[in-house]
């Protein structure tokens, strides 16, 4: 979750995943790793893209109740009941650099990323269907995020996994102002508005994921992300004059999975 969710947005957990683990994937250990591009917005409501190399982890010790993932950070699992799960949380926001700001650079301040820890809840309808929520807060400073989420699992196109994700995210008053506010030196450089945002909705995304195995180890995972930039996020200068609401990440990566 995140104002930029790490740039890592290719896969899902079932995606990484061979056939044969698919099968009794609630008791097996997952060590999965592998590198691709993505080419995405360069910073949340940014009109511009930039295309990155990204590595993929994916760790899942459910005996544990432990996992790390590139998609879904660290969470840890306290409650591990038939199909409610809840537990501690740790995520990462990407922020913006000079490169992102592009035109803007100089005028908008950069962004560090930041680390993020808080906690989760999730509901497991069955193996193909599932729903949740996570809560963090920067650990660095005042912003606040939350995000809900409905995963579903498609049946499989011959060979190919296919997976299906509905997110909703919102920040508190101090998130949503570091990320889309402009003080006054930033709004006179522009010729915009002083911008100083509240609490309230910033992106709705819908990803589509593909996995096709290409070996017993192996596979190629493909990810399509839609996002729309909503509420005061999208009422920000910045997003209506110099960016779009319109969000599309496209991913594609090599996956090992040992």
């Amino acid at each position: 979750m995140s104002v930029a969710r790490p740039r890592l947005l290719f896969a899902l957990l079932c995606l990484s995943l061979p056939p044969c683990a698919l099968a009794d994937s609630d008791n097996v250990s997952t060590l999965a790793v592998g590198a691709g591009m993505q080419h995405m917005p360069g910073w949340v409501g940014a009109r511009t893209h930039r295309s990155d190399p990204v590595p993929f982890v994916d760790i899942e010790l459910p005996q544990y109740g432990f996992s790390l993932s590139t998609e879904d950070g660290l969470q840890y699992d306290l409650v591990r009941g038939a199909h409610l799960h809840g537990g501690l949380y740790g995520g990462f926001q990407w922020g913006r650099d000079h490169d992102d700001l592009g035109t803007l650079a100089g005028k908008v301040p950069t962004l560090a990323p930041r680390a993020t820890g808080g906690g989760f809840l999730e509901w497991d309808f069955d193996r193909q269907l599932d729903a949740g929520m996570r809560l963090s807060h920067d650990v660095n400073g005042a912003g606040a995020y939350l995000e809900f989420y409905a995963g579903w699992n498609p049946p499989r196109l011959g060979l190919m996994e296919q997976s299906l994700e509905l997110r909703w995210q919102s920040m508190n008053g101090a998130a949503m102002r570091r990320f889309f506010g402009l003080k006054p030196a930033s709004a006179q450089a522009l010729g915009v508005p002083v911008w100083q945002p509240g609490a309230g909705s910033e992106l709705a995304t819908l990803e589509y994921d593909l996995f096709l195995p290409t070996g017993k180890h192996t596979g190629l995972a493909a990810s399509l992300e839609y996002g729309y930039v909503l509420g005061h996020a999208a009422a920000s200068p910045l997003v209506r004059r110099y960016g779009s609401r319109s969000q599309l990440t496209e991913s594609l990566a090599f996956v090992y999975h040992f």
